[in-house]
């Protein structure tokens, strides 16, 4: 299999086509306002029980709304060719592939980044970042949601029905974003569940994150790990997705 290459029209069509989804996107009011629940829950949880690990849970709540982001995608994408059969007359435009999975993705971030810029704004007013944090979660929150948006275009291709999509869905992301220590410090995990969380995206850019604020979370290699396998994986999810846009329609 060859990894997709740089082609000449690659990505044609991708600013329309992310405004286009932007747009739909914003249709969907009650979705975006209910897209904090169960940011909110959490954090009430963990201000009532645990108040002193407020900052942590306010930085996991930051990654779990851009790992979320995929399943959204994973939605809107699976809706659009299970109910209505629009991505065939979408990628039998001058659309590319790679365009309608990249500006799908775009479109669903815009429409969705003002509650998350909310959250940010609370965590910076009670953590206070430093720039130094400021550029990690940057970083951290663009490779998780290019990880998450990937995987979830490509779990959206192997569903034919939306009742089936749904719940494995919110299964998906609600285990991998909430069950690892996104919410709650690292150094709480058990052995075991410490070293696998430093391989899944939500939990490894949690704890860099967290790193920067606390230099005490991660040891010895434990950094380097983190660091490695979010990137590592965020890159080939991205040539995953890229590869089965291409691979999943018929291009002339």
């Amino acid at each position: 299999m060859a990894l997709p290459g740089i082609r000449p029209k690659a990505f044609r069509g991708l600013v329309a086509f992310a405004e286009t989804e932007f747009r739909v996107q914003l249709h969907e009011e009650a979705a975006i306002l209910t897209s904090m629940v169960v940011q909110v829950v959490l954090l009430i949880f963990v201000s009532i029980l645990a108040p002193a690990l407020l900052g942590v849970a306010l930085v996991g709540a930051i990654v779990f709304s851009f790992f979320a982001l995929g399943q959204r995608v994973l939605n809107e994408a699976a809706f659009i060719r299970v109910d209505h059969k629009l991505n065939e007359l979408y990628l039998s435009s001058p659309l590319a592939p790679e365009a309608y999975f990249f500006g799908m993705s775009l479109g669903v971030l815009f429409a969705y980044l003002a509650p998350i810029v909310v959250v940010v704004v609370v965590a910076e007013y009670v953590v206070h970042f430093t720039l130094v944090t400021g550029l990690v979660i940057f970083g951290c929150a663009t490779a998780v949601w290019l990880f998450s948006c990937s995987l979830g275009y490509f779990v959206s291709t192997l569903f034919r029905d939306m009742r089936a999509i749904w719940p494995w869905a919110s299964l998906l992301y609600n285990l991998f974003g909430v069950l690892p220590p996104v919410f709650y410090p690292i150094t709480s995990a058990p052995t075991g569940i410490r070293w696998i969380s430093l391989f899944l995206p939500p939990s490894a850019a949690t704890a860099l994150i967290n790193e920067t604020i606390t230099p005490t979370n991660l040891t010895g290699l434990e950094p380097a790990i983190a660091a490695a396998s979010l990137t590592i994986e965020a890159a080939l999810a991205f040539t995953l997705a890229i590869y089965w846009s291409r691979h999943s329609v018929r291009e002339g």
